[in-house]
């Protein structure tokens, strides 16, 4: 039987996630849940470092399959996240051809074939056989419009279209994870396409937990302080605002330094694990130079 089919409520995946260190509350296991029962796509949207990313490589950890990943970029185009053609391999069939009685036809036919592909991430993604993978199409904000517009066909029908060779439909449907860091607000279109869920910095408990969860050693005195010191950084004008990896980078940080609670000292110390530009850090201490 099927993961998939096994799976009878959002709190089996609750305690899975848990499990495998991941802290999700009941909105966000459902999202994951309906995802899997409607094989929709989803579309997780929220501020950078909040778990939208892992949420996905957990996802695949779950149903005991692959993740593959496309990581979107400024430029990125079919070649980078679909398919391109092996040139070299190409040219040396054209040669390899030469001189042979095959029509032009039945040459272009060799060369445009599966031998001389090369699969990127959205093809393998439609064309693994052996079990239905996990795809991530992490910080969609960040492709163009046109590139976006292109995943329509995918996200609906679950198929691509290369000129060469024709439609390719999957053999069987991925597993559609999308995220987006919310740079730039991403069309109707694709968002009426997918499932959708927010998620936002969490609580002071929820983040305790999290951290908790990732370095079950750290006494509980360091574990507030960070944690309750990270919220308050969140509330403050910085470049950078620091998300859960951060967090946890940084409480893994005084920990290795053999720091039990925070000071100025350790913020002295440790204040790039946690905060990511000079003019975060020169704020922060100034302010716990003024506190002292």
């Amino acid at each position: 039987m099927k993961r998939t089919e096994a799976l009878n409520h959002p709190e089996e995946l609750i305690r899975f996630l848990s499990e495998h260190q991941y802290v999700a509350d009941e909105e966000m296991a459902t999202s994951l849940y309906l995802l899997l029962k409607l094989g929709k796509p989803l579309l997780l949207e929220g501020p950078p470092g909040v778990g939208k990313t892992e949420a996905a490589l957990v996802l695949s950890q779950f149903l005991g399959t692959n993740l593959i990943r496309l990581q979107c970029y400024e430029g990125l185009d079919v070649n980078a996240a679909v398919y391109e053609w092996n040139y070299q391999k190409q040219l040396l069939g054209i040669r390899m051809q030469e001189g042979s009685d095959k029509s032009t036809a039945e040459k272009e036919q060799i060369i445009f074939s599966d031998d001389y592909l090369l699969k990127r991430p959205l093809l393998q993604a439609i064309t693994q056989e052996d079990k239905a993978p996990v795809l991530l199409i992490d910080e969609l904000d960040r492709s163009d419009e046109e590139f976006e517009a292109f995943l329509l066909e995918l996200l609906s029908a679950f198929q691509i279209t290369i000129p060469e060779l024709g439609t390719i439909r999957a053999v069987q449907k991925p597993f559609v994870i999308l995220t987006s860091n919310r740079t730039r607000e991403l069309s109707d279109a694709l968002k009426r396409r997918c499932l959708y869920h927010w998620i936002d910095y969490p609580s002071l408990d929820k983040e305790m937990a999290i951290v908790q969860q990732r370095l079950p050693e750290i006494e509980e005195q360091l574990l507030r302080q960070v944690v309750e010191h990270v919220q308050a950084f969140r509330q403050k004008k910085l470049a950078k605002i620091p998300g859960v990896s951060e967090t946890i980078d940084w409480a893994e940080s005084l920990m290795a330094l053999g720091y039990r609670e925070v000071n100025r000292q350790s913020m002295l110390q440790t204040a790039g694990s946690i905060l990511k530009s000079s003019e975060d850090i020169r704020l922060v201490l100034s302010e716990m130079n003024a506190a002292e």
